[in-house]
């Protein structure tokens, strides 16, 4: 039987659309290999190892001192950013390459007590003055707990001194506890007390390690003012919960000879417009630390610089780079750069600028953070938080394409997410994983450089920079022009922040 017409008109029909589909999944499938050329290609234009070589030598150098935060030194480098900032074309932000930061340098009281009932303790050995100035306190006190929102609201403590557990129940990392405090503090302004006191027992942290570091001379945020008055008790042995925690208790409160020097610091900052008309809107943010510890004692070969090749003029001059890059070649969306200052002192650059964004935060989609300690496999890229946000694809790809394996963070214990300048933004909702040159694990190698005065630029392998720098750069390109803004994975802990920083259902 002859096939009617019919049936031939329609296998044609069929066979002209799967030819058609081929045809344009062929051309779609060759538009994204030619766009993935060019990419690579307009990396391997402007990243060359004499421009990273020049960088590093001249950040890292001696004359610079190590760049410590208040320095003239650190000034000079951020000169130098901004200059090369101006030389590729990218735009200052409000007028300017720099937005200033304001600081204060506190050298601890000399004489200071705190005294209630038969208790009477010093400044310095079981008391530490966390902020505030020098006079004299004589005042009522209440005891609040862990000093949650509910605990403030059970007491009256207006007109009073509160005295609460550092930390919060169940939570026994220190490192957390700053954090803690901070949100205590706010409460007491907000319900009207004049003083906090928190008293310290954790067994991680000792208290003469504390001591040793935080009853020094030390550089703050400088808020205006003199600051709440805030207090840690020494606690170690749980005895003195009990003196502070009782009915109609005052306390007595005593310091002198504090001193407080203020000066301003700079985060650099530039930005690229985009090129797509309505993803311009959104930007890609491209950090890093420029600062370092600046002259310390000197070593067995004489040396007191630790100039901080790795940490950080290496992620500071990654950042240079995908500056120059973009400035030639922008992407769709729209990009910001931000070398931060008092990250070594605190990640306090950073904290300034997300508190005070110089681009609404909303806007701000991914923050690509480069920070390092140090290296010992050279066949990998660290990302910290790599499997954290759904961008990781493009990270991988961008390293393979270099000879580099993308790796997640191989040290968790360490805790290095919340050790860099991406968590102040991470706070705030803003995806941002830290772009770390690979390492296997915090070994001997990495403890050789990480700040020592032999971080110095000739002991960088330079054939492997090239790879990492590319891989980075390449890498924020694939982010900036994906279609899809990227995003926390479901489930993170910073995903519900994300979703209401950005107004998602």
């Amino acid at each position: 039987m002859e096939p009617s017409p019919w049936c031939w008109l329609t296998c044609w029909t069929y066979l002209l659309n799967t030819m058609r589909n081929r045809i344009f999944l062929l051309k779609a499938l060759l538009l994204a290999v030619l766009t993935s050329y060019a990419q690579i290609a307009e990396v391997d234009e402007t990243v060359t190892e004499g421009k990273i070589k020049s960088h590093i030598y001249f950040l890292a150098s001696d004359a610079l001192r190590g760049r410590d935060t208040g320095s003239p030194e650190l000034d000079i480098a951020a000169e130098y950013i901004a200059s090369r900032f101006r030389e590729y074309g990218v735009e200052p932000v409000n007028g300017s390459y720099f937005q200033d930061v304001p600081f204060k340098k506190v050298t601890p009281p000399n004489q200071g007590v705190v005294t209630t009932g038969d208790l009477t303790l010093a400044v310095g050995d079981d008391v530490l003055l966390l902020d505030g100035s020098n006079g004299s306190w004589d005042q009522d006190m209440v005891y609040v707990g862990y000093g949650t929102e509910e605990d403030f609201k059970k007491k009256q403590v207006e007109g009073k001194i509160v005295v609460a557990l550092c930390g919060s129940k169940g939570e026994q990392d220190p490192r957390s506890w700053t954090r803690l405090s901070a949100e205590k503090k706010k409460r007491v302004t907000t319900y009207g007390a004049t003083g906090l006191i928190e008293l310290y027992n954790s067994t991680k942290v000792p208290w003469s390690l504390l001591v040793r570091y935080l009853h020094g001379e030390r550089t703050v945020l400088d808020k205006g003012g003199d600051g709440v008055l805030h207090l840690w008790v020494n606690d170690s042995n749980n005895e003195r919960a009990a003196t502070f925690d009782q009915k109609k208790a005052t306390v007595s409160i005593k310091v002198d000879g504090m001193k407080v020097q203020r000066f301003n610091s700079k985060n650099v900052v530039g930005i690229v417009p985009g090129t797509d008309p309505d993803l311009k809107e959104e930007y890609m943010m491209y950090s890093a630390h420029y600062d370092h510890v600046g002259v310390g004692a000197p070593n067995d070969e004489g040396d007191s610089i630790y100039n901080g090749s790795r940490d950080n003029a290496v992620g500071s001059v990654t950042v240079l780079a995908m500056a120059e890059n973009l400035a030639k070649y922008p992407t769709k969306r729209s990009s910001l750069f931000v070398l931060f200052t008092a990250e070594e002192i605190g990640l306090l650059g950073s904290q300034y600028a997300a508190d005070n964004p110089i681009i609404p935060l909303d806007q701000v989609v991914y923050c690509f953070n480069s920070d390092n300690g140090g290296y010992n496999d050279t066949s990998l890229a660290t990302i910290i938080g790599l499997p954290r946000t759904t961008a990781d694809q493009e990270i991988i790809k961008a390293c393979d394409a270099y000879g580099l394996k993308a790796v997640d963070d191989p040290a968790p214990e360490q805790g290095l997410f919340d050790r860099s300048d991406n968590v102040n933004f991470a706070k705030k909702g803003v995806p941002a994983p830290t772009f770390s040159m690979g390492f296997t694990a915090f070994d001997e190698e990495i403890g050789k450089y990480y700040h020592q005065q032999t971080d110095n630029p000739e002991t960088l392998d330079y054939d492997y920079l090239v790879k990492f720098f590319k891989s980075y750069v390449y890498a924020g390109r694939l982010i900036a022009d994906r279609d899809a803004r990227p995003f926390w994975v479901e489930g993170d802990k910073y995903y519900e922040t994300g979703k209401a920083l950005y107004k998602q259902p």
